[in-house]
Parts: C-alpha cells; structure tokens; sequence
C-alpha cells in the first residue's frame, strides 16, 4: 500500500510513463537518476533507454524489493534521502527523472541547481500549481522560478489528472523539464547578492518593490527608488512582474554603489 506520509502516490498509465521517459531524451549513454521508484514502473521505461538508472527510495521495504524486479538490468538502488544523496557519485552530465513527492519539490529543485555536479536535464512529474510556478513568466514570477530559470531552460509537458494515480492525490500533475543552462545566467561571484536582492524583492509580496527592498536590504526607500530608475524599473512594480533580466540590471547598478 503506498504511503500517504511519504507522499507515494504509484503511477501506472504506459503512456503517460513514456511521455516522461521521451523528454529526457534519454540513450544508452546516459545515466539516469530516478528519486521516489516506488513500485518501479517508470524504472521500466527508464532501464529500455538508459544505460544505467541509479534509484534512490527512501521507503526500506520498496528498496529492498526493486531490485529482483529487474535482473540482469544496470540498477542500483540506494536506500535513502535524496536530499542528502551525494551527487558527486554521479558521472558529469547524468539525467534526473522523478515522480516527485509534492511535499519536497522545492527542496529537490533547489539541490539540484545548486549542486557542484548539477544534471543535464531533469524531468520532473510534479504538482501542477509548482511546474507552473516553475516555468512562469514576469507577472507571476517567484523565487522559486527564478531559482530554476538562472541555471535552466524551464518548460512544460503534459498535465496529469490526479485520477490516473493509485490513490489519487488531490491534485492534478503536471511534468515540468529543466534543461541546465551551459552557463547559469548569475555569475557564480554574484551569486550571494543576487538571491539577496531577490529575496528581498519578495519579502512583503504585496508591497511595492520600493517598501520590500528598502526593508530586506536595509537601505532607505529614495535610495531604493535612485536604483530602480537608474535600471530602468517602475517603483510601482511588485517582485512578481520583474524577468530575471530585469533583476541583473538592477543587480548591475546595486553592485555599483
């Protein structure tokens, strides 16, 4: 029986399962990172394309029976939390597949595009409000978008209706594809201040960006207001309407003062 605690909520749908496994673009080259297997159907579709597919399952009963599912195949499971896995095992520019708890998306997004050894792509089935948050457009922008957008090439596949899972969650999902950026668009020295800025930015949603960065960055509002104009930003507007481009000028003329 899956685990409601531990957010398991099995999938069983062929085509759905490849829809997943196609954008990854996976070959015999490849290896593939798989979080959550669970019973192991999209391991199935994983191990057809995949050279290798390196299963970590934090449940030590579904650990201990994946294996015998598949003999002879190129399979390591490791019983454990993904977000304590060490990425560096991994040889460079390996794939992440996942049917992702709902309850850590955030967290393994965040380890993922911070790592040393980040992936290629990872394709994630997550809930449909967080790939939409993910793959979001200045109007809707988050700190969780900019995080994913800065180090990828954020899109999205196919809704998955929640009555297609065993048992079905509340939601539906939706797959979201994050294709690593050869260069992250912040330099790694501006990294800190850049997410400072951002958080900030974020820190009183509904207040204008004059009220939220002169109280996260403890600078006074006309200061504030000098820096929006010299990167060409409106006061008026709200954390969620700025692109990433318009965050690195502003970074640009902040890094100045």
């Amino acid at each position: 029986m899956p685990d409601k605690s531990l957010g398991q909520h099995w999938l069983k749908d062929h085509d759905v399962l490849r829809h997943i496994a196609d954008q990854a673009e996976l070959s015999m080259d490849d290896t593939v990172l798989e979080i959550g297997p669970g019973l192991g159907t999209l391991t199935s579709e994983l191990l057809r394309r995949a050279g290798k597919v390196v299963a970590v399952e934090f449940d030590p009963e579904l650990t201990r029976k994946l294996p015998g599912q598949f003999p002879g195949k190129n399979l390591e499971v490791i019983n454990g939390d993904i977000l304590s896995f060490d990425l560096d095992s991994l040889p460079a520019n390996y794939k992440v597949v996942a049917n992702v708890p709902y309850y850590i998306t955030s967290k393994i997004v965040q380890t993922l595009m911070t790592a040393d050894n980040k992936p290629s792509i990872a394709v994630l089935l997550v809930q449909k409000e967080v790939a939409q948050r993910l793959a979001a457009g200045p109007g809707d922008m988050s700190i969780l978008a900019i995080s994913a957008q800065v180090f990828s090439e954020t899109s999205l596949g196919d809704i998955v209706p929640a009555k297609m899972f065993t048992p079905p969650p509340k939601v539906d999902s939706q797959v979201v594809v994050l294709k690593m950026r050869d260069q992250p668009l912040v330099k790694i020295e501006d990294d800190k201040a850049f997410f400072r800025m951002v958080k900030a930015g974020f820190s009183s949603k509904r207040k204008k960006l004059r009220s939220s960065l002169s109280g996260g960055l403890g600078i006074s509002k006309d200061e504030v207001e000098a820096l929006l104009h010299s990167a060409d930003i409106s006061p008026d507007s709200r954390a969620e309407d700025l692109s990433i481009a318009d965050w690195l000028r502003l970074l640009s003329v902040y890094l100045l003062q």
